[in-house]
């Protein structure tokens, strides 16, 4: 597998004030990514019919889809199994999903399909607002459920919930199928503000050598949410930011 700075991604989640895939690729070259999570508003996962003109642009750009993120997922066979099917279709890592409360046999439904598609499922830490943002409880679902489903660390989201994101990293080693380099500042109400990655609290040099501890393979994706009508500076800042870091 090649070195994070080789692979660096993006989550189109940044571009989402820019719904032409073209105009998404173009702004990925300019910042010389080309790896991709391909996130809901960006792609048509209701069948891999759907997705292949998507699928084709990528391809065509020489983009690689580690990852895709659907919009919230339920465990409804019936509706999320394409995910998976366009999942396995781009040769995709791994599905990042953001589930909302569900019992924990409601996991068998995403174990199966994955099992099925050969592809992995990456719970989202979305913050302390989201029950998946504890570490206590995402250790709670990984002793009861199979490796098929692991983690899609976000160091932000981990910040904002009051969690060691590095800490995360190691504990959840087994199961970190992927990473959002993102950071955060905050003020004094505890409101975040996306921030160029390695301005604010994050240490990209205590990740890189925490990742490379672990031997981390997983998938690895820029996440910058502010200027969205125009995130390329700071996305190439970020891009930068992590090359320079990063040692491997």
């Amino acid at each position: 597998m090649k070195s994070i700075p080789y692979r660096l991604g993006v989550e189109t989640y940044c571009f989402r004030e820019f719904k032409d895939n073209r105009e998404v690729i173009r702004q990925m070259k300019a910042a010389e990514l080309s790896h991709v999570e391909l996130c809901g508003m960006h792609a048509d996962y209701s069948s891999t019919a759907a997705f292949d003109p998507t699928l084709k642009l990528y391809r065509d750009a020489e983009i690689s889809i580690d990852a895709i993120f659907p919009w919230g997922m339920s465990n409804d066979a019936a509706k999320e199994e394409s995910y998976y099917a366009c999942a396995k279709a781009a040769g995709a890592q791994a599905i990042c999903a953001h589930f909302g409360p569900v019992e924990i046999e409601s996991f068998r439904v995403a174990e199966r399909l994955a099992e099925k598609y050969d592809v992995k499922v990456a719970l989202h830490n979305h913050g302390g607002y989201h029950w998946l943002g504890s570490s206590e409880m995402l250790d709670y679902v990984f002793k009861r459920t199979s490796p098929r489903i692991g983690l899609c660390l976000d160091t932000a989201w981990a910040m904002a919930a009051g969690e060691d994101w590095l800490r995360m990293a190691e504990k959840f080693a087994d199961r970190l199928y992927g990473i959002h380099i993102k950071d955060f500042v905050f003020d004094r109400q505890g409101k975040t503000t996306d921030i160029v990655c390695g301005k604010g609290n994050l240490d990209l040099a205590k990740l890189d050598a925490t990742l490379t501890k672990i031997g981390f393979t997983g998938y690895a994706m820029l996440e910058y949410e502010g200027d969205a009508d125009n995130p390329l500076p700071a996305i190439k800042e970020c891009a930068a930011a992590v090359r320079k870091e990063f040692k491997s």
